[in-house]
C-alpha cells in the first residue's frame, strides 16, 4: 500500500499539468501581463477619491487564454474607505482579434470587442459602441515590474473618452 501512495505521488509530480504553460502565440504579444500585481494608489475621477488592491493576471486554458482575477478598495477623499469589491476578466483571441470579457462583484459587465496592441509594451481594450457608453482600458509597461492603467469611456452620443480611474501596478516577486 505504500508503493502505491508513494508511486502515485511520484506521478503527480511528474504530471505536466505542474508545468508552467506557455502562451499560445496570439497571446505571446501581451504576455507582459502575466504576473501577481500590487496596486499602488489610483485615482478614482468619478469620486475625487483613490483605490488600492492587486491583481493575479494567469495563463489559462492550456495557454489559450489570460485569466485576470482582481480586489480593489475604494476611498474618499478624505481616505475613509468606501468598500470594496471584486473583478475577473478574461482574454482570448477569437476570429483574428483579441477580446476580453470582464464582470465584477458591483454588477458591472463589460464586453471588450477589439485590442490594440503593440506587442510587449501595450494593450487597450476598447468596448462594444452601442447604445450605452464605450469603455476603454490600457495596460503600458513602463519598466519590466511596472505597469500604468488607464480605464476610461465615452458617453452616448459623445466623442471623446473620459477617465474613470488611474492607476499604477508592481509585480510582486
Amino acid at each position: 500500500m505504500r508503493a502505491i501512495a508513494i508511486g502515485s505521488f511520484m506521478l503527480l509530480l511528474a504530471t505536466p499539468a505542474w508545468a508552467e504553460t506557455a502562451l499560445k502565440p496570439s497571446l505571446q504579444p501581451i504576455a507582459f501581463l502575466v504576473g501577481n500585481w500590487d496596486s499602488g494608489e489610483g485615482k478614482v475621477a468619478e469620486t475625487g477619491g483613490t483605490s488600492k488592491g492587486g491583481s493575479v493576471i494567469s495563463v489559462e486554458a492550456d495557454g489559450s487564454a489570460l485569466l485576470r482575477r482582481d480586489h480593489t478598495e475604494l476611498f474618499d477623499k478624505s481616505g475613509k474607505p468606501m468598500g470594496g469589491f471584486h473583478q475577473t476578466m478574461l482574454i482570448y483571441p477569437d476570429g483574428g482579434a483579441l477580446k476580453a470579457d470582464y464582470v465584477d462583484g458591483e454588477g458591472h459587465a463589460i464586453h471588450y470587442v477589439s485590442a490594440d496592441v503593440v506587442a510587449g509594451k501595450s494593450v487597450t481594450f476598447i468596448g462594444a459602441p452601442g447604445q450605452g457608453p464605450v469603455f476603454r482600458l490600457t495596460y503600458e509597461l513602463k519598466a519590466p515590474d511596472r505597469l500604468a492603467v488607464t480605464f476610461g469611456m465615452t458617453p452616448p452620443g459623445a466623442n471623446e473618452f473620459r477617465p474613470i480611474a488611474t492607476g499604477s501596478l508592481k509585480k510582486m516577486k
